[in-house]
């Protein structure tokens, strides 16, 4: 059975452990980020420059996330805009099992809600 994140063809995700070795990810992150190749068992630290790769170990030494946007133009000419988003994921017994990051196109222009609670 396919994991069912390789059927999310908008959205690259990417996991690592506490170490910033890959774990695991998706064909769209293997497409965007290694040239189709999938690279598990690689680690983190070898695949970012600077400022990111301290930027990395910070947020695996304490548990912090990372979130932001950024525009992209691709070698058509067009632009994207993705949301990055990376946050750690927590083992069974609750010791930080290292990072996931979530990176997908959005609008560049998007509604807002803000949402209320209900009155009773």
């Amino acid at each position: 059975m396919e994991q069912w994140f390789e059927g999310l063809r908008n959205i690259a995700i990417t996991v690592c452990d506490a170490d910033g070795n890959i774990l695991d990810m998706n064909q769209h992150s293997a497409d965007v980020n290694s040239r189709g190749q999938k690279i598990a068992g690689r680690n983190l630290m070898d695949c970012h420059p600077e400022p990111a790769r301290s930027k990395l170990v910070r947020m695996l030494e304490r548990g912090e996330q990372n979130v932001y946007t950024i525009e992209k133009t691709l070698a058509d000419g067009s632009k994207v805009k993705k949301l990055i988003y990376q946050t750690p994921w927590y083992e069974a017994d609750g010791r930080m099992g290292g990072l996931v990051e979530y990176s997908m196109e959005v609008p560049f222009e998007m509604p807002h809600h803000v949402r209320k609670p209900q009155q009773k």
